[in-house]
């Protein structure tokens, strides 16, 4: 029944109002679901160089289309191998407790176009850490942790992915939680996360070691290690017997690809003492993936270069890896990041986060096709 006091035209407004909330609700977009992004059909790269490649940045990228359409660029661009980086601590926040769905995303949509993904690991979660202690900290205690997180990663995604690394420059201070640098007890760790790999569904998943910075860090520095004394310690430690390849990291800050390499100098080439050492330790058979690498052309950077020569070295290095019978791939820093730095990092990528092409994908596409490009041919004269 209706109150005698509440006239026709209250209950008028009062009907307007909730039908204009109702349409509100319904217009939110967390009222609509999102419609699924479809892999689409299998592709293939198409490259006139099979061990192009770059380091994409999908981590924190929460969009499906924006995931598949990175992959789709770098499909395009003729790069076939991608390095990814799937955290430990966002795939088993809690212990024995895996959440695959980002994981899965990734390395789905990047199967479907025809990539070989290296799955970088690493990140400690809070449950394998003191309490404020960096991401980076793993206490010796939690290294089999790390291991069994490495092998359950394996037994996923074994039959989609080309090889993991473990760990990601613990020469350095920062990615060693800010222990004492410690080559010994990172060949613990390479050793028993290839031990489980070895115990996995697919032991064949090549497991590689180091991704060493390059730094020419003196003697007792307490923030970094020299990367040729670290590989040597690691080798001395039995490093060459636990990992199927080295994973190098080669930047070339402001020299050419093909300046000559040298022990007192980070350039591109460095990677080659890094291949020897290997050799005189008796490994000539592991190969080095190139996992991070390239060139920035941030205009006051005092480390860059300038775009055009970004361009030169960047095609240089694909083709200088292309003939080291001993690598396996070139992935170079940085595909696209899912937002701006705002810093010289957002001078290394090819895409911006609006998906724009750069002028260096362009180029590197053209490279890939075989094409000649002016301008790339006469940077050298600039």
């Amino acid at each position: 029944m209706v109150n005698p006091n509440f006239s026709r035209s209250a209950l008028l407004r009062w009907l307007v109002i909730a039908l204009c909330l109702l349409g509100a609700a319904l217009a939110l977009p967390s009222a609509v679901p999102p419609r699924p992004i479809g892999l689409g059909p299998q592709q293939t790269v198409l490259t006139i160089n099979p061990k192009m490649g770059v380091h994409t940045r999908l981590t924190d990228e929460v969009e499906p289309w924006k995931v598949k359409r990175t992959l789709e660029m770098v499909r395009q661009m003729g790069a076939p191998w991608i390095v990814e980086y799937f955290p430990w601590a966002y795939r088993e926040p809690f212990p024995g407790f895996f959440d695959w769905s980002h994981s899965d995303l990734v390395i789905n949509h990047a199967h479907r176009q025809g990539l070989k993904v290296i799955a970088r690991l690493g990140f400690v979660p809070e449950w394998a850490r003191p309490a404020d202690s960096a991401s980076s900290f793993l206490p010796p205690e939690r290294r089999p942790d790390f291991a069994d997180y490495v092998q359950a990663f394996v037994n996923r995604y074994g039959d989609r992915i080309a090889a993991v690394i473990i760990w990601n420059e613990p020469n350095l201070a920062l990615e060693w939680g800010f222990q004492p640098i410690d080559p010994e007890g990172y060949t613990e760790l390479l050793k028993l996360s290839y031990q489980q790999v070895q115990a996995s569904n697919y032991p064949d998943v090549p497991v590689l070691g180091g991704a060493l910075a390059p730094t020419l860090a003196p003697p007792g520095s307490d923030q970094a290690m020299n990367d040729l004394t670290y590989l040597q310690r690691m080798l001395a430690a039995g490093a060459g017997e636990t990992m199927d390849g080295l994973a190098a990291h080669a930047y070339g800050w402001s020299f050419p690809a093909d300046d000559p390499p040298q022990p007192d100098l980070i350039n591109f080439r460095r990677t080659e003492l890094l291949r020897q050492m290997l050799v005189d330790n008796g490994y000539p058979n592991l190969s080095i993936y190139i996992t991070e690498g390239g060139w920035n052309d941030h205009p006051r950077w005092t480390r860059a270069v300038k775009p055009a020569q970004r361009i030169e070295y960047t095609i240089q290095a694909y083709e200088l890896v292309e003939n080291w019978p001993w690598a396996k791939a070139a992935a170079l820093w940085a595909f696209r990041y899912p937002w701006p730095a705002r810093t010289y990092l957002d001078y290394f990528t090819f895409v911006t986060p609006d998906f724009d092409p750069k002028p260096i994908y362009f180029e590197v596409q053209r490279y890939s096709r075989g094409e000649v490009s002016e301008s790339a041919s006469d940077v050298s004269h600039e």
